[in-house]
């Protein structure tokens, strides 16, 4: 029996010793193969891993204001989860701080009330341990100023996440920090189909995408000491920095005002641009529209640089060549023009405000189709077709290459030399059948202010990156598009349109700022046909006219509740106008005038007590009225107005626009009187008439 058993247990034993022998000789074949017989194989595979090459994304360069004002940035973004199955996840403390977590988080995080967050919170508590989520989400889209102030939340405080389970998931985005200003002109930024590369979409973040973007770096796997790791072999390149022309200030300002019409007289959408005459750099460039869902207006399509038939303000351009090329060469020459003008067998041309006879002077003024027709077709209308090339000649018809993505080109046809193209002549002089981007005709605007000088556009003044710091220089599409002198004919053409007694634009006068510049109507072509029922209105000038700092154009699209070029597009320039003047933005001093040495202009100090400042004012021979400006209105009964005269402009704005008045202002310096007088009982939201002098 013993001897059974001991033979059954060798039996066994050996049954064990086969199996280990014969799963040694299998690893033992393994690793010859492995190792000799398919060496190449598996040396291939290894080095297929260690060649991989991964791409590293660059940071993409941001894009800034004339002032260095951050208009488009990178910033990482956090998303917050929790993991339920965490190995030490604190259920018992996370109940005990609830309710003080949710106030905490409905606080600062207010996308949901204390109880809505109470009940989120405690949501994956109410399922069994094993089934709670690992990656349940709590917010989303934070700054990373978010997630620090959420680490100082009850429970979320913990410092081992294992405690809390709280993971985070960053993001890198494109943002915008001024929001929707000039939004459209710097661009959006979008995944590629291609790839996850981020790159423009539109405006400057298209136009500029090579310098924006950046190279693209790479790494590839490297094995080491304590195993294979990611080693950059060339590193990424981050784009380069854009300074755009851009000025926050201007910018806004155009913005309200653009917006402000827009809303006043229910239009579909507006452009302006706002321009510095001497450098061509666009200060400020809004595109608004009607939200659709009945939101106000928000930031559009780019329209400063799509084309649109222009109406009379294409004038300017026919008048210049019409000056330059002799049609024109006499202001004061009588042209007749009368009720109606068929020529070439077209339908007839008609006035407004039709006269027998005006001056070449007059034409712009007076917004005469039938004036402009005859000056061109008596010059041009034997070959129509040196119209156009006479405007060729100008490099009106070329790019800008302002940097704008989708920037089109002036559309005006050459034309043969039939009856039809007579007619069609007679029809481009003065603004139809051409489509012209509002911002070509801003440019030429600017070239007539400034003597003649057709300086580009620009958008971009400095690029910035790594051992790179390039300032662009202004350049010219011509030097000289037209002489000093036709240059000053039409400036006074254009002052006229405002300050003529006939002028189209009478409405826009001022006596803070003078403006000069041309009206101008065209019906909106809807299914190949003009639609009279809906107009598109602009205006395009320059102010001040006498020496002018900054061209403006702007154009609006279907009022409904105003119907003249000089009560929306106008006004608005105009209003941006007083605005800049208002502020001291035009070279004027409405404080102050330097230089002058009366002593009975008012001293203004900060300190109210006079005995502290004696030894101080005669040192510095201070001999005038010791005045102190208040820094507030407690003395004044509530709904009376205060005294403001012999204050500094701010002071005297900042004090009754507190009390709730509007201010208008006229003349420079301090003020000497105010209507209505102090004291008198106004309403809120009355007007205060300001007279400044020195």
């Amino acid at each position: 029996m013993k001897k059974e058993n001991r033979n059954r247990i060798l039996n066994r034993y050996l049954f064990v010793l086969v199996l280990i022998l014969g799963f040694c000789g299998w690893i033992l074949y393994h690793l010859v193969d492995t190792t000799v017989v398919s060496a190449d194989k598996w040396n291939e595979k290894a080095m297929t891993s260690l060649t991989k090459v991964d791409t590293i994304l660059p940071e993409r360069g941001d894009i800034l204001a004339a002032d260095g004002s951050v208009l488009a940035t990178n910033l990482r973004y956090y998303t917050v989860r929790v993991d339920y199955r965490a190995s030490k996840f604190a259920e018992k403390m996370l109940r005990d701080t609830i309710d003080v977590l949710a106030d905490s988080m409905a606080a600062h995080f207010p996308q949901r009330t204390a109880a809505g967050w109470r009940k989120h919170l405690l949501a994956p508590l109410a399922k069994d341990a094993d089934k709670r989520p690992r990656s349940y989400k709590i917010l989303s889209n934070i700054s990373y100023a978010d997630y620090l102030l959420l680490r100082t939340f009850p429970f979320f405080s913990l410092k081992n996440n294992n405690y809390n389970g709280l993971v985070k998931e960053t993001v890198m985005k494109r943002t915008n920090p001024y929001g929707s200003m000039a939004l459209r002109s710097i661009g959006r930024v979008g995944a590629t189909k291609e790839s996850r590369e981020i790159h423009g979409r539109s405006g400057l973040e298209m136009a500029l995408d090579s310098l924006l973007y950046g190279h693209i770096g790479y790494a590839k796997k490297v094995p080491l000491t304590r195993g294979i790791v990611n080693w950059t072999d060339i590193a990424p390149v981050h784009g380069l920095t854009i300074q755009t022309t851009i000025d926050i200030k201007l910018q806004d300002i155009v913005e309200n005002e653009l917006n402000r019409m827009l809303e006043e007289a229910d239009a579909d959408w507006g452009v302006a641009v706002l321009m510095d005459v001497a450098t061509g750099d666009i200060k400020a460039i809004s595109n608004l529209e009607a939200d659709s869902l009945g939101r106000g207006f928000i930031e559009g399509q780019n329209r400063a640089v799509l084309g649109f038939e222009p109406g009379s303000v294409v004038k300017t351009l026919s008048m210049m060549i019409a000056l330059e090329n002799g049609a024109a060469g006499n202001p004061g020459e009588l042209i007749t023009t009368g009720q109606s003008y068929k020529y070439a067998e077209g339908p007839a041309i008609r006035d407004c405000s039709p006269k027998a006879s005006i001056e070449v002077g007059e034409v712009l003024e007076r917004s005469s189709n039938i004036g402009m027709t005859r000056i061109i077709t008596r010059k041009y209308g034997q070959n129509p077709g040196e119209f156009y090339t006479a405007i060729k000649r100008t490099g009106f018809l070329g790019p800008l290459n302002v940097g704008i993505g989708g920037e089109r080109k002036p559309r005006i046809d050459s034309l043969g030399n039939n009856n039809a193209a007579r007619i069609a002549l007679s029809r481009q002089c003065y603004g139809y059948a051409t489509e012209i981007p509002p911002l070509h005709t801003l440019a030429l605007y600017n070239a007539i202010a400034n003597n003649g000088k057709f300086v580009r556009p620009r958008l971009v003044q400095r690029i910035i990156g790594e051992g790179i710091d390039s300032v662009l220089d202004v350049t010219y599409i011509r030097k000289q598009v037209c002489s000093e002198a036709n240059a000053a004919k039409l400036r006074e053409m254009l002052r006229r349109v405002v300050w003529g007694k006939a002028g189209t634009a009478r409405l826009l006068r001022s006596d803070d700022v003078a403006i000069a510049g041309k009206t101008g109507t065209a019906f909106v072509i809807e299914k190949g046909r003009y639609n009279t029922d809906k107009k598109r209105l602009s205006f395009c000038g320059f102010f001040p006219a006498d020496k002018p700092k900054y061209s403006c154009i702007v154009l609006i699209s279907n009022p409904r509740k105003k119907a003249g070029a000089s009560s929306t597009s106008g006004t608005v320039l105009k209003n941006i106008a007083l605005k800049l003047f208002s502020r001291g933005m035009l070279n004027n001093h409405s404080d102050y005038t330097s230089g002058s040495t009366s002593d009975k202009l008012p001293m203004l100090y900060a300190s109210a007590d006079p005995t502290n400042l004696r030894s101080f004012r005669e040192s510095l021979g201070m001999t005038g009225e010791h005045k102190v400006t208040p820094t507030d209105d407690k003395d004044t009964p509530k709904g009376t107005l205060p005294s403001v005269v012999g204050y500094g402009v701010r002071d005297a704005i900042a004090l009754l626009e507190r009390a709730g008045y509007n201010v208008r202002i006229s003349g420079s310096g301090c003020v000497v009187s105010q209507d209505p007088v102090a004291g008198s009982h106004l309403r809120t939201g009355s007007k205060v008439h300001l007279k400044l002098s020195n």
